[in-house]
């Protein structure tokens, strides 16, 4: 399963993230059903995906997505500080060595088997990532539900704050610190997958499929 980290949208990675997209669609929309946008019928992306967001996809190896998750700066606007500021109790984490996860995407046409793999990849890969980057925390937005998963990974996660119904959800604000006994952590809890990723050098700009003739 190769991992793939792109600090921006790349004409080369286009086929990949266009796989990424439409399964964020299949898996927010058709089977969650998020109230938000989609491109043509086939892809969820939204004004965050723009040249500031990093895309950590771990793909088959033949052009397909299998897992992603996209990052956010918190030094501009994100989902935490924009909708999701009630769940935080006091001040919303923010700095340079602070990303929020967004859009945790598992593809749901593999068996459980594999997406508990591509599950546990992207997870270690987010974590590779982050000391790689100099990432010292990650925030999020999730489901009750999804967040005591993660919370239960064995890294250090905790809420920023109470649960609180949104939109017919409940919702809970985290905050995950990344430090060097993180993938010892994850290991054992048998969450920990090798990735292998090498730091990459960032693609050049990738048109957003609405740009594409």
């Amino acid at each position: 399963m190769p991992v793939h980290k792109l600090d921006q949208m790349s004409e080369a990675e286009g086929p990949l993230l266009r796989e990424m997209f439409e399964a964020r669609k299949r898996v927010f929309v058709d089977m969650l059903k998020w109230d938000v946008p989609v491109l043509a019928g086939t892809w969820e992306l939204d004004h965050f995906d723009d040249e500031q967001a990093t895309y950590i996809i771990i793909g088959d190896g033949r052009g397909g997505h299998l897992a992603s998750a996209r990052l956010l700066k918190t030094t501009r606007p994100h989902l935490l500080d924009q909708l999701y500021p009630m769940l935080v109790e006091g001040p919303i984490p923010t700095g340079p060595d602070t990303r929020e996860i967004t859009r945790f995407c598992i593809d749901p046409r593999q068996r459980a088997p594999e997406r508990r793999q591509a599950r546990d990849m992207l997870v270690s890969a987010l974590a590779e990532h982050a000391l790689a980057a100099g990432i010292a925390r990650y925030t999020g937005v999730a489901e009750i539900g999804w967040y005591n998963q993660i919370a239960a990974f064995g890294w250090d996660c905790e809420a920023l704050g109470t649960p609180m119904v949104l939109g017919g959800r409940m919702l809970a604000a985290m905050i995950i610190a990344i430090d060097e006994h993180t993938p010892a952590r994850l290991h054992a809890n048998g969450i920990w997958a090798e990735t292998g990723t090498e730091p990459g050098t960032p693609p050049p700009a990738f048109h957003r499929p609405e740009q594409r003739a």
